[in-house]
């Protein structure tokens, strides 16, 4: 079993992203700034080694390349920057992105040779580096997206890209970019990919924006999380979906431990697991003879995890009620401005894991 090494930063945490061996990590302590700590041996834990400042406006999105060693990080300032580090210091490299909205959201490909960032203005800018001009090069996967675009995940061949949006739907894009990649094989999302092509399309099943997304090990099957609360799971071979409905507050992000194993964590401050099952199809399915997906156990094993559902909700109805009938506040406010549950929360996190 893994062990948890936690550590409490004296600010709430908007984006973070790991290197390679999880020695350093950079983080943004919601404003325009990313930090980046390394791992002390001492009894601090974490020690801050650089600062990235660049960005005029709130930082939305990290990504660390664990090959090439680059981060590449976004913001509401409509840019990005690439950031090289030369031994001693950490280089920007500015990255047009052609947005007139907020960037929201960052991620390099599995090969690290491309980056996509999501954004406010209804399409993505997929960028990668121009030999030629020197340059990072940005091209924008638009129709049919019709809202703000809140999430990304690149498929094991480094071409196909996942994306969720405010306008209730996920879809697996064509970024196939001549010159850059090679021809992919054949997968279950298509044969011929040219740049733009859509290769899928899902709506959520209780409508809701579509918080999450992210590609099986193998990519032939795609998950994503949506603010309805549920997590669905689409298999584009034999064309079955599955839904989970959940009683938690809405999952911000997922990710697949296996084939059969998605990990999900959001505004109820705990990672929960769903699992497949070999039983029949649930009610919760949408199509026939969809495999069975069930919601297991929180991995967070903390005092009262058995009845984490209902305390989550149950402690912010109360808030509310206390301010309003009492005048009293029972969330603690941080120098920050950010708002969380009282120290004795029933998890190891204390507010939403973003």
């Amino acid at each position: 079993m893994a062990v948890l090494n936690q550590y409490s930063f004296p600010f709430c945490v908007t984006a973070h992203a790991f290197n390679s061996d999880r020695s350093k990590v950079a983080v943004c302590p919601n404003s325009n700034v990313v930090h980046i700590y390394r791992q002390a041996n001492t009894s601090t834990g974490w020690e801050l080694e650089h600062t990235l400042d660049e960005h005029d406006l709130l930082v939305t999105g990290i990504d660390w390349a664990h090959q090439t060693n680059r981060i590449v990080t976004c913001s509401q300032d409509k840019n990005a920057y690439v950031w090289t580090f030369d031994g001693q210091v950490w280089k920007p490299t500015l990255v047009h992105l052609r947005i007139h909205r907020a960037a929201t959201f960052v991620r390099w490909s599995p090969r690290e040779d491309k980056f996509a960032v999501a954004s406010g203005s209804r399409c993505i800018s997929v960028c990668y580096f121009g030999e030629d001009s020197d340059w990072w090069v940005s091209k924008h996967l638009k129709k049919p997206i019709a809202s703000t675009v809140l999430c990304l995940a690149w498929h094991p061949n480094n071409v196909l890209l996942a994306a969720g949006s405010a306008d209730m739907k996920a879809r697996v894009f064509s970024a196939f970019i001549k010159g850059v990649d090679k021809k992919p094989a054949p997968t279950v999302w298509g044969e011929k990919l040219p740049f733009n092509t859509v290769c899928a399309e899902y709506a959520n099943p209780n409508s809701g924006w579509v918080h999450g997304v992210a590609f099986s090990p193998s990519g032939n099957a795609l998950a994503w999380s949506g603010h309805d609360s549920s997590v669905s799971m689409a298999y584009p071979g034999s064309g079955q979906i599955a839904h989970v409905r959940t009683n938690r507050l809405p999952f911000l992000s997922l990710t697949w431990a296996s084939e059969t194993q998605v990990i999900a964590a959001g505004h109820d401050c705990t990672p929960v697991l769903f699992e497949r099952t070999d039983g029949e199809a649930s009610s919760n399915t949408t199509t026939p003879n969809a495999p069975a997906w069930a919601m297991g156990k929180s991995l967070d094993q903390g005092q009262g995890s058995h009845q984490a559902p209902k305390m989550a909700t149950n402690s912010a109805f109360n808030m509310f009620r206390q301010m309003d009938s009492r005048s009293q506040q029972s969330s603690d406010v941080g120098s920050d401005g950010s708002v969380g549950l009282k120290p004795d929360a029933k998890y190891v996190h204390q507010n939403a894991i973003t």
